[in-house]
C-alpha cells in the first residue's frame, strides 16, 4: 500500500487533545459565525495552519470580510483591515519614515501590515503599484522602507477579498501577486434555508454581534497557532504522494500548453495544504484524497487568464481524473 512507503522514521505531528482540540473548536466557531461558509471556513483555517495567504472571491454581501475578521478574533490575533482604493499609496499599507524634529532623526511609523491578520478588502480596486508593495511582506514576512528591513509579526497572514461581480474600476492582479496566495476560496450566495437562518441569527443576537462585531475571545494565541503550524509541517508525506503532487502539477502545465501557470511555489503550497487537511482530520500522514481535496483551491487562481472563469473547476476536475491515484 502507498502509505507503507517512505514513512519509516518520519516525524508524526498529530497530537491528541490540547491545541489540536482548540483548533477544531476554532473551525467550529468560524462556521458558526458566518453561516453557510463551511467549506470556505475550512480552507481558510487550513491556509492559516499551512502558513499561507488566502484570496476570497465572490459577490458583495456574502460574508467574505466577516469570515476573515472572525478568524483573527477566534485565535486571539491582532486584526487590521485596509479598504483598497485607486488612490491608496504603498506607504498607507507598509508604513513610512517621519522626521522627528525633537530627536533630529527619522523614525519609522509602521503601517497596518504590522499585524497578525491583514484584511486587504477588494484588493483588485487598487493600483498595481500598491499590489506589488505586498509581495515582499507576503513572501518574506518583512517590509523594506528606505533601505531598512522591518520584520513582521508571526503568524502573519494576508486575507484578500476580490469582488468578481462588478469589474468596473478594478485592476487585474498580476501573476506574481496571484502566485503569492496559497489558496483561492470561492464564496457564493447561500441557499434559501441558510439565508433564513442568517436573518434569524441577526434577530436573536443583534446586528452587531451577528455580523461578527464582537470582542475577541479565544483559548488560542498566536503562539499556539505557530506551534500547530510546526505540527502540520511534521505530518508525514510518502514518496508516492509527493510524486502524485508533481504529476498533477505537470498535467496542469501540459493541458495549459506550456503556459507558466503552476510554479514550484504552487506545488509546495499544494503539499502544505494537504498536510494541513490531514492534520485537521487526525491522520498521521497525507493521503491522496487530501491532495485532491485541496487542489482546486490551490490552483484555481493560478490558471486565471488561461482557462475561462466558469470552466476552471471543470478543468481541474479533469486533471484530477486524468492522473492515476497511487
Amino acid at each position: 500500500m502507498w502509505w507503507d512507503f517512505g514513512l519509516r522514521g518520519a516525524a508524526c505531528g498529530v497530537k491528541a487533545g490540547g491545541v489540536k482540540e482548540m483548533i477544531e473548536n476554532l473551525g467550529a466557531r468560524l462556521r458558526g459565525e458566518v453561516l453557510g461558509s463551511g467549506p470556505a471556513a475550512d480552507l481558510l483555517l487550513e491556509c492559516l495552519l499551512a502558513g499561507g495567504h488566502a484570496l476570497i472571491e465572490g459577490p458583495p454581501g456574502i460574508g467574505k470580510t466577516s469570515l476573515a475578521q472572525a478568524l483573527a478574533w477566534a485565535f486571539g490575533g491582532e486584526f487590521r483591515r485596509v479598504q483598497f482604493t485607486p488612490d491608496l499609496m504603498p506607504a498607507d499599507v507598509l508604513g513610512f519614515n517621519l522626521y522627528d524634529q525633537g530627536k533630529g532623526a527619522f523614525r519609522f511609523l509602521p503601517g497596518p501590515v504590522f499585524t497578525h491578520l491583514l484584511l486587504a478588502d477588494e484588493i483588485n480596486r487598487t493600483s498595481p503599484r500598491v499590489q506589488s508593495a505586498l509581495l515582499e511582506c507576503m513572501n518574506e514576512g518583512q517590509v523594506t522602507v528606505d533601505g531598512t528591513t522591518h520584520r513582521l509579526r508571526e503568524p502573519f497572514m494576508v486575507v484578500a477579498t476580490r469582488n468578481d461581480a462588478y469589474p468596473t474600476g478594478t485592476f487585474p492582479l498580476p501573476e506574481p501577486q496571484l502566485d503569492r496566495f496559497l489558496v483561492s476560496i470561492a464564496m457564493n450566495l447561500p441557499d434559501v434555508r441558510t439565508q433564513l437562518d442568517v436573518l434569524g441569527l441577526h434577530l436573536d443576537r443583534g446586528f452587531a454581534a451577528a455580523a461578527g462585531q464582537t470582542a475577541p475571545s479565544s483559548e488560542l494565541s498566536p503562539e499556539s497557532i505557530l506551534e500547530c503550524g510546526r505540527e502540520v509541517a511534521a505530518v508525514a508525506v510518502a514518496e508516492p504522494v509527493r510524486e502524485y503532487v508533481v504529476r498533477l502539477c505537470e498535467e496542469v502545465r501540459r493541458q495549459a500548453r506550456g503556459a507558466p501557470c503552476v510554479s514550484v511555489r504552487a506545488s509546495l503550497g499544494l503539499l502544505r495544504m494537504a498536510q494541513a487537511r490531514a492534520f485537521l482530520a487526525g491522520r498521521a500522514a497525507v493521503y491522496p484524497e487530501d491532495v485532491k481535496g485541496v487542489l482546486p483551491a490551490v490552483l484555481r487562481h493560478r490558471i486565471e487568464g488561461i482557462v475561462a472563469a466558469d470552466e476552471r473547476d471543470d478543468f481541474l476536475a479533469g486533471v484530477i481524473s486524468t492522473i492515476e491515484v497511487p
